[in-house]
């Protein structure tokens, strides 16, 4: 059981960067912000919350411990509670015959959830703290712990973070095009390859993440950690999200740069919006996922709401479609089976570019291309794809982002790896202080 208070809050802004101080005492949280999603001027009619936090641990399951998807279910059915977690990418391979060989200086686990020990649900300026029974802590001494804080401030003279990307522009090139020969010859139709950018550094994640969150605030942004282990998500896309018996997927396949100015903005879009190879890369994708989710849904029910519609993010416009469904299950492990990874982070065939993406790729993905998100007591779910995103391993102080992009017959080698440099343009300024 929960204990509950209602607080108004002055400033969101201020009160953002308050959280981020207080997180700093907690070993294990979770913060999921859409950045107010109506305000960013999309149709994400589906947003819940302005922002979720959640920190400290009542119970855990991770596949660390030998827990399996089943026990999730299991928890959420016993107890009727709040969890938050993650999917890492290579949880695939307990979903299907996969395998993972590449290097990782990350060490994620496949899965992660738990059960916290306060959450805060924030919404149109007011702040629902609950805290759970055996807690030490009360609402109202959260809330004037808050309150008394001084906000985290935007350090400008942060120390810059030089990356190396782990294959060279060339080879980037020459594995494209040697994916595209397997294209050619009939083995996929289309395949999400991602390249890695890294270092070593001593990195702070809580500055870093309110930098990020400023230079590129989206709907689907998280800040995880799990002990040593942190993730920085600035994510505009949804993988998963389940009200009732309706679920719905909103996958990205399209990517173009911002303008100079609103003409050249609207001319990029209407440019996108015409491309024969931006809509048949999201149309594969749409198809994909549509065949993920009538595994699991009543028959007839699957339903495209929305067809490559064209949305405007900080540093890019994004083609992003719609689908929607209505479930057979209520069990949150054959959700998660039948439809993660996220398609427009794998390929199709799904399986064969997954195959071939631990063959072309050079390390383990971790979190990137997994979900983060929360299942609530009645066992709905909000999940995001996590892309646009810092990976940062405190132990071994290794520093990691990912791009990636989808590779069709109509790829140009070359103008995928410059939309690869598009998509870490936020990245890329948060470690060099650029703003």
């Amino acid at each position: 059981m929960f204990q509950s208070g209602r607080f108004e809050i002055q400033n969101n802004d201020i009160f953002r960067r308050k959280i981020i101080t207080w997180l700093e005492q907690f070993e294990v949280f979770c913060l999921l912000d859409s950045n107010t999603a109506s305000n960013l001027n999309h149709r994400f009619s589906y947003s819940g919350y302005d922002f979720i936090v959640a920190a400290g641990v009542n119970s855990e399951i991770s596949s660390q411990n030998k827990h399996s998807l089943n026990d999730l279910d299991k928890a959420c059915n016993i107890n009727n509670n709040w969890h938050f977690g993650f999917l890492s990418y290579d949880l695939k391979n307990k979903f299907e015959n996969l395998s993972s060989n590449n290097i990782d200086f990350l060490n994620w686990p496949d899965f992660y959830f738990f059960n916290p020990e306060i959450i805060l649900l924030i919404r149109n300026s007011e702040a629902e703290i609950l805290v759970s029974g055996n807690s030490k802590f009360k609402p109202f001494e959260i809330w004037k712990q808050l309150s008394t804080l001084l906000p985290k401030v935007n350090n400008k003279n942060t120390q810059q973070i030089e990356v190396k990307a782990r294959m060279e522009k060339q080879e980037y090139i020459n594995r494209v095009n040697n994916i595209k020969n397997r294209i050619h010859r009939g083995d996929l139709y289309e395949i999400n390859f991602c390249q890695e950018y890294y270092t070593y550094c001593n990195f702070n994640p809580f500055e870093r993440f309110l930098k990020l969150n400023k230079i590129s605030p989206t709907p689907f942004s998280s800040f995880f950690r799990l002990g040593s282990k942190y993730l920085l998500c600035a994510s505009p896309e949804r993988y998963l999200k389940k009200i009732g018996k309706k679920i719905l997927s909103q996958p990205i396949k399209g990517t173009t740069r911002r303008g100079n100015n609103p003409a050249d903005d609207q001319r990029l879009i209407d440019q996108m919006r015409s491309s024969s190879k931006e809509k048949s890369e999201n149309i594969m994708i749409v198809d994909l996922v549509r065949n993920d989710l009538s595994r699991i849904s009543e028959k007839n029910s699957v339903k495209v709401e929305e067809l490559c519609g064209v949305y405007s993010f900080r540093q890019v416009h994004q083609m992003i479609s719609t689908i929607s469904a209505y479930c057979n299950t209520n069990s949150i492990e054959e959700i998660l089976k039948s439809t993660f990874p996220m398609g427009s982070m794998t390929g199709a065939p799904k399986i064969k570019a997954m195959q071939l993406a631990e063959e072309f790729e050079t390390t383990k993905r971790g979190l990137y291309s997994g979900a983060v998100g929360y299942i609530t007591p009645n066992k709905d779910f909000d999940f995001n794809v996590v892309i646009r995103s810092l990976q940062y391993n405190e132990e071994n102080k290794y520093l990691s982002y990912m791009v990636g992009g989808a590779i069709t017959s109509l790829s140009e080698a070359e103008k995928e790896y410059e939309e690869c440099l598009i998509k870490a343009l936020a990245l890329e300024q948060l470690l060099t202080n650029e703003q």
